[in-house]
């Protein structure tokens, strides 16, 4: 048995430890110190660097400056500005707090401190080395503000050191913190400069409007090729851009979230995003965005990490909802309609109201000339109790062949298209080899993706008719036994009831057992253990679960995909025209189910360019 006994560690041991955990390498440094700079109220921050900050990290700032009193205790752990009393550290509204991460910057580097208040004549200057402080505290000519100057990182902790990465690839991490820093703050002036060299520049944009800071960080094409959000819902609100799924990429590099202004990596809110998009992304594609979230600070607790990087919501499940509706409504594409693709366990009761609303008069669905989505379509085609998908194939023949109903061309009078009230995807001209729709609008051509965007619409109204009437389950002849825990166990008996809105009837068998007794026909054949098991871990971790309607939606996507219009089909103009008017009305429509774009705008512009009119 060890001999050493229980005693107070030192303050430099204290601090070589707290530095570990906020200063991983030289990009979280930058970070935290640009964090107290826009703590300070700084609007021009700039940051100079040699040897992927290894050898300089600077960061100097115009804002409100230290006073000479203030130095020692900026170095000093457990000395701030931010923080005074515990209702204060209920409801932080900084990005940090800056006797935290100072104290932490000393103990591994030789460190430079130097301000000055604006009522001030001239500024002051300390100096660090390994924690310690060196020499006294001096005067020093500089412009108000900040200006932390930090060298030689880890020079004293070599165990440290060697697990830094080349020069590249650090400056790449220190780039990249810089980006979701100016992406948080848009009325900020950010200037980066690299082994003396002018790099990264964003000056602060018009109005500090997001827009223009997103096009600094990420380009013109991201915000072209986005669509803007601005939602708000009680004390939550919601801003800032969400790529179109045809621009999604292969890695996550792409996706910023910031909550009150800080940048934040989070499970629940990742899972939200996800179902967001999950009807819409190629396999393996990865969207593109840049969120940010305002609410009330009392409602989030920022010190769960000590980098804060990861924060704790005190409704998660009430903030999860709100942002998946928000990023589901800009990417269905018709904010006027019901959306009926996904639903949560929370809304299963508001399934009747949402039906009647889409076929009441007026709606989209109650439009004569969409009857693919109306009241009597869905009543002439639908039975009473559960559909086998047998029943639910036999749909698509109906719905395809209600397309051509009451339907006009653009030969007949209204349907000049290039008149201000034509529809947006215009009037069919013909087809392209049996595979495109070729159809004229006010802004130019519109091709479209024959079985693409029939399979879109297709996929949408049966998943709109399997959510109004098939989430009862159906008696299994031989029950399934899932062996699960018994945390598990008792979040199935919790949840029971939200199992059966989605169909799913379970049973205790034992302490550490359950039995799968009823189960929505659809998904007869699918492996019901270890989807139970899939339902159960998604409830303990999130609070909620949509698995079971995920793995509904792909049996109904493969139907809709072989119940589609196929290439090489002759199609009459009305046939056409029809699907046009339904894309229009259809969320989503823009990709198909595996994510690929349905239809492309052509512009006159770029006719005209292909043939060189005008020059």
């Amino acid at each position: 048995m060890s001999s050493v006994r229980i005693q107070q560690m030192d303050d430099r041991l204290i601090n070589h430890i707290a530095a570990g955990e906020v200063i991983a390498r030289p990009a979280s440094l930058l970070k935290e110190l640009i964090e107290n700079s826009l703590d300070a109220g700084a609007d021009r921050i700039e940051v100079w660097v040699e040897a992927g900050g290894q050898k300089l990290i600077q960061v100097s700032d115009n804002g409100s400056g230290m006073s000479r009193e203030e130095l020692p205790l900026a170095m000093t752990r457990h000395a701030t500005s931010k923080l005074d009393s515990m209702d204060s550290l209920q409801q932080i509204a900084t990005l940090g707090f800056r006797g935290e991460a100072l104290p932490s910057i000393g103990a591994v580097s030789r460190l430079l401190l130097r301000s000055r208040m604006r009522e001030q004549e001239h500024g002051w200057s300390l100096r660090s080395e390994g924690g310690y402080t060196v020499g006294d505290i001096k005067p020093c000519a500089m412009a108000c503000g900040t200006e932390v100057i930090c060298r030689e990182l880890f020079y004293n902790t070599p165990a440290r050191r060697k697990f830094l990465r080349t020069e590249k690839t650090e400056l790449h991490h220190l780039e990249e913190a810089l980006r979701r820093l100016a992406l948080s703050r848009p009325g900020v002036s950010l200037l980066f400069y690299n082994n003396q060299r002018s790099g990264m520049r964003y000056p602060a944009a018009a109005d500090k409007a997001l827009r223009g800071r997103v096009g600094q960080v990420l380009g013109q094409a991201f915000i072209e090729q986005s669509i803007q959000i601005a939602e708000q819902v009680a004390d939550l609100s919601l801003s800032g851009f969400v790529g179109l799924p045809a621009v999604a990429r292969r890695q996550r590099d792409q996706q910023y979230f910031f909550v009150n202004g800080r940048v934040v990596t989070d499970h629940l809110i990742a899972h939200a995003v996800r179902r967001a998009f999950q009807d819409v992304l190629q396999p393996g594609r990865q969207p593109a965005f840049v969120l940010l979230l305002e609410m009330d600070p009392r409602q989030v607790d920022v010190n769960v990490h000590p980098a804060k990087h990861e924060v704790r919501f005190r409704d998660s499940r009430g903030l999860h909802d709100f942002l998946f509706r928000c990023i589901h409504r800009a990417l269905s594409g018709s904010a006027g309609t019901v959306a009926h693709s996904v639903l949560s366990l929370d809304a299963m009761d508001a399934t009747a109201e949402q039906t009647a609303i889409a076929q009441s008069p007026g709606s989209v669905a109650a439009d004569p000339t969409h009857r693919v989505f109306s009241g009597a379509a869905v009543s002439r085609y639908s039975h009473h109790g559960q559909q086998p998908p047998a029943q639910v194939q036999e749909q698509i023949s109906a719905w395809q062949a209600l397309a051509s109903d009451n339907v006009p061309d653009h030969n007949t009078p209204g349907g000049d298209p290039q008149a201000a009230s034509a529809p947006p995807l215009g009037y069919a001209l013909g087809q392209l080899h049996g595979v495109y729709i070729l159809a004229q609008n006010s802004k130019g051509l519109v091709v479209v993706d024959l079985h693409a965007a029939h399979e879109r619409v297709v996929y949408e109204g049966l998943k709109q008719q399997y959510a109004s009437q098939a989430l009862c389950g159906q008696p299994l002849l031989v029950p399934v036994t899932v062996r699960v825990s018994e945390q598990e166990v008792l979040v199935a008996l919790e949840h029971g009831e939200e199992f059966m809105a989605l169909g799913l009837e379970l049973e205790q068998m034992g302490p550490e057992c359950l039995a799968v007794r009823a189960a929505p026909a659809l998904l007869a054949e699918a492996d019901l253990a270890a989807l139970t098991r899939d339902l159960l871990s998604d409830i303990l971790h999130l609070g909620a679960t949509d698995l079971l309607l995920q793995h509904a939606n792909e049996v109904l996507s493969r139907m809709a995909c072989h119940g589609s219009v196929r290439a090489n089909r002759r199609m009459e103009l009305a046939e056409m025209n029809a699907l046009l008017r339904q894309m229009e009305h259809t969320e989503r429509s823009g990709q198909c189910n595996h994510g690929r774009p349905t239809w492309t705008q052509v512009s006159l512009a770029e006719l005209d360019k292909w043939f060189q009119r005008g020059r």
